[in-house]
């Protein structure tokens, strides 16, 4: 009884297999010979970041050397498409495909930005939610953390933070910034020193925090955090110029 059933149960598998495949083979057909009526473009841009536009994307898509409307379906290069879209550093990914209707479909998804590098000898750029460099925007600017220091000059030479010697503490430090409410509105910029070593320039006291290396990024800002509740309202808020957290288990403040 068991032999039968694996019999069985492999017929329904082959059924299947060759079901699939007769419907891929059917769909590929009916996509022959029908022409392209339309580009379509579908901006998913849930943070509503407007490096890029639709626009924008429609030109790219079409730069290439043939007209796409009019062509037929099948005879385009949606590969070749795809790879000028996602040229594009402000493009997060890229998903083009076509319908029976005769349309090219063109989904874009945009990256969101974290963190902006500003230079003074330089061009600026920014950090994305996903750790790629892109570049700045003359048409919007979008408002996260600034880093500054000349020491970022060689990040911007890169396509992505964790490609850098330290980049991947620096986005470590800047996501924990984020996700805390507090950090996030009391931070307004990081200053990187030549030797790696990072201050921080707050929103509303006017201490200059010495962070130091981008390590122990926890313990320094509970460090932070016990300077602000404990000892400031204590001793006034203007009675310090600086705070350094570098050194394990102290606070020194002049």
């Amino acid at each position: 009884m068991k032999f039968k059933f694996s019999i069985r149960r492999e017929i329904k598998v082959m059924v299947v297999l060759i079901g699939l495949s007769i419907l891929i083979a059917f769909s590929g057909r009916k996509n022959d010979g029908i022409l392209c009526k339309s580009i379509v473009i579908e901006l998913e841009n849930v943070h509503e970041n407007h490096f890029v536009d639709e626009d924008e994307i429609y030109r790219v898509v079409e730069s290439g050397d043939q007209k796409l409307v009019g062509m037929r379906l099948d005879e385009i290069d949606l590969r070749e498409i795809e790879t000028r879209v996602l040229a594009d550093r402000q493009i997060a990914s890229a998903e083009i495909f076509t319908d029976l209707k005769g349309n090219l479909v063109v989904h874009v998804e945009l990256r969101r930005p974290i963190a902006r590098i500003v230079l003074s000898d330089a061009p600026d750029a920014y950090i994305a939610q996903d750790g790629s460099i892109m570049p700045v925007s003359d048409k919007y600017t979008s408002r996260v953390l600034l880093l500054s220091g000349a020491w970022l000059k060689e990040i911007v030479k890169h396509d992505r933070l964790d490609e850098t010697g330290d980049g991947e503490k620096i986005f470590e430090m800047i996501e924990f910034i984020r996700a805390n409410a507090f950090w996030r509105a009391q931070i307004a910029q990081l200053d990187f020193k030549n030797n790696g070593k990072i201050e921080i320039f707050p929103q509303v006291t006017g201490q200059r925090v010495e962070f130091g290396a981008p390590v122990d990024i926890e313990e320094k800002f509970q460090k932070l955090m016990i300077f602000y509740k404990e000892i400031l309202p204590q001793m006034g808020w203007t009675t310090y110029e600086r705070v350094n957290l570098e050194y394990e288990g102290q606070i020194i403040a002049e």
